[in-house]
């Protein structure tokens, strides 16, 4: 790939995705009333992909053998209970993924 291929790359990408923040403006913004399917996604769709994305992290998981997943699932239960706590999405995801990382590096090597 030479310079101009990636720009040409660069420049698509920052186009896209500026194009896809403002759609939902240029759609349902001014007077505009949301549609109540649109509001219904809003509110469904983050804890559902959240779900799918913590099926997708203990896909691999070995539940049959030593450790059984402690480590993940205590990772999950960690992130769970720090966002309960502080309501703080870095310090959930962080603190659940520096606990994981202690436990798999230390203490079920």
């Amino acid at each position: 790939m030479n310079a101009s291929e990636a720009i040409l790359i660069v420049a698509v990408t920052a186009l896209c995705t500026q194009l896809t923040r403002a759609i939902p403006f240029l759609l349902f913004g001014g007077k505009k009333e949301v549609p109540g399917f649109v509001t219904y996604l809003g509110g469904i769709l983050p804890p559902a992909i959240m779900v799918i994305l913590v099926l997708y992290c203990v896909r691999n998981t070995g539940w049959t053998a030593f450790p059984f997943g402690l480590p993940e699932l205590l990772g999950i239960l960690a992130v769970a209970l720090l966002h309960i706590w502080k309501r703080n999405n870095l310090l959930s995801i962080g603190g659940g993924t520096a606990l994981y990382m202690i436990l798999v590096q230390f203490v079920f090597r």
